[in-house]
């Protein structure tokens, strides 16, 4: 788990953290004397501005190759979208995204394709029954 201070509304929260994020931040900050930010602003005692943060975004999809629209705030969104095709509750959804409200939780979520191609017709659940002929 991590702990987000300070999120949206001045709120706080846990969130989940990926082992493998885990090992990557710890070799991000090998070397790196202790400060309060993970990733900190030219002064170590304030965090990195949000434009900064997504100046880094942008230069990181062009470096890739991804063309397409969009913020940093759409990570949010495919976190939750991953969960739910992961087969996560959507009150667990609400907890790790720190929302208040389940509503403002759906918004988050998105039906992808290959959600849509999982999905069983009922009429393939249906029982059909030969009819009988009698004479």
């Amino acid at each position: 788990m991590i702990r987000v201070e300070q999120g949206k509304r001045r709120k706080d929260r846990y969130t989940i953290l990926s082992p493998r994020l885990l090992t990557e931040l710890d070799r991000y900050g090998a070397g790196r004397p202790l400060a309060r930010w993970l990733f900190p602003a030219h002064q170590a005692d304030q965090p990195i501005s949000p434009s900064t943060a997504q100046h880094i975004f942008d230069a990181a999809k062009a470096r890739v190759g991804l063309q397409k629209p969009g913020s940093i705030h759409l990570l949010r969104h495919a976190f939750a979208t991953h969960l739910l095709e992961a087969g996560v509750d959507l009150r667990t959804i609400q907890v790790l995204l720190g929302h208040a409200s389940l509503a403002t939780t759906s918004r988050y979520l998105h039906v992808t394709r290959k959600t849509l191609d999982a999905v069983q017709s009922p009429f393939e659940r249906l029982t059909l029954s030969t009819p009988t002929v009698t004479d």
